[in-house]
């Protein structure tokens, strides 16, 4: 027996320490690491796009355009119905904040109009000898905000007596800001509620088709292919002149809100067939299917979940597909038609030369779809990159 140790046979010594279990003493972290180690997936993301600085600046400008047609009715000086038949196709007024050297806030100057009678044009000059003071928070127009509740107060309105055109009237003495604030409320919910119906179509179908693999898979590729490989302009027009013309505004809108998000639901589903084909042989997805879990809960809660992301900024991207297809259709006329105010139906009024090259104020209504499409593509770009934190 060596000196030191119990006799053979012996139990050894054991001691247990009291010491509270701490399973990082041996890798001290500073607080600065703790931070970044310890963040969960969602705080990595964010991390990750606040650095994409041309999408936060995007997501910026989409949540503002999109407050600004929720709240468009207190928003905008005039109905979009109302109009102002001693006005037609008045060019915008500009705001001023001086007159002849004084300060007195917010004012317009306003138009006297001349018929010219060579060739039947409207002539506005400006009149710079009465300023019009521009109210704010005042009444004007009635409304009923979102269909529900009744309304007359406006953020501003014209001077007592004056008009206010910011961006010009159109042929019916309509002022176009106040109809580019309405018609960017049905312009930007079709888009959403567009992609919301190919986001579930394609995380069903594309679902599927990565679950089960095999026949299933290939049916649904071949199916995806020929979707594809239909020219989208002409099916939207011929889908969209289906619909009889004694439909009312409000079914036209779900109409074309339902066609939109049938042709796009074809990247989201082959995405989504992509990740389950690599998901599916994970070892959490193999013990739901021991425990007897039906596909449908091992899709929805096991699978979806841990790529959404993903899908968020797919579906991002989509958007201004869906915008833009129906302004294209309003605009040829096979879309949203009047009373319904949208970009496309805005738009739908430029279509003669003549009108665009003496007032070119009509076109405005473009401006704000560049805007959107360019923001949601950004947006997408940033959401994309964030989507995989560890790269």
């Amino acid at each position: 027996m060596k000196p030191g140790l119990p006799p053979e046979g012996a139990p050894l010594p054991h001691t247990a320490s009291t010491a509270p279990f701490e399973p990082y003493a041996i890798e001290k972290m500073t607080p600065k690491q703790e931070q970044v180690y310890l963040a969960s997936q969602w705080q990595l993301m964010w991390w990750k796009f606040r650095r994409h600085k041309l999408a936060v600046i995007s997501g910026v400008v989409i949540l503002v355009m999109y407050l600004m047609v929720a709240f468009c009715e207190f928003l905008a000086p005039y109905h979009y119905t109302t109009r102002n038949t001693d006005f037609i196709r008045a060019p915008r007024q500009q705001v001023h904040l001086f007159h002849e050297g004084s300060f007195i806030g917010p004012f317009v100057y306003p138009y006297t109009m001349r018929l010219n009678m060579e060739n039947l044009k409207r002539e506005y000059e400006v009149d710079r000898t009465t300023p019009q003071p521009i109210r704010f928070f005042c009444r004007g127009d009635d409304y009923t905000f979102w269909g529900l509740v009744s309304g007359n107060l406006h953020l501003f309105c014209p001077p007592e007596g004056g008009t206010l055109f910011l961006l010009g009237s159109d042929r019916l003495g309509r002022d176009v800001f106040s109809r580019i604030l309405y018609g960017g409320r049905i312009s930007l919910s079709i888009g959403l509620l567009g992609v919301g119906v190919s986001f579930v179509l394609g995380v069903i179908i594309g679902g599927i088709a990565g679950y089960y693999g095999g026949k299933v898979d290939l049916v649904v590729q071949r199916l995806i292919e020929i979707v594809q490989s239909l020219p989208h302009i002409p099916l939207w027009l011929a889908l969209a002149s289906i619909m009889p013309p004694s439909w009312s505004p409000l079914l036209v809108y779900f109409g074309i809100t339902i066609i939109l998000g049938l042709m796009d639901w074809t990247g989201l589903a082959r995405a989504v067939r992509s990740k389950l084909l690599s998901l599916r042989e994970e070892d959490y997805v193999v013990a739901a299917q021991l425990m007897g879990a039906k596909p449908a809960r091992i899709i929805g809660l096991h699978l979806i979940p841990g790529f959404m992301s993903h899908l968020i900024a797919a579906a991002t991207i989509t958007i201004p597909k869906t915008v833009l297809g129906e302004t294209a259709l309003s605009f040829l006329g096979l879309g949203l038609r009047p009373p319904i105010t949208s970009w496309g139906v805005m738009l739908n009024e430029s279509l003669n030369v003549n009108v665009v090259a003496l007032y070119p104020w009509l076109l405005y209504p473009v401006i704000p779809v560049i805007l959107i499409i360019l923001a949601f593509n950004f947006l997408g770009d940033g959401l994309r990159d964030a989507a995989d934190p560890y790269r």
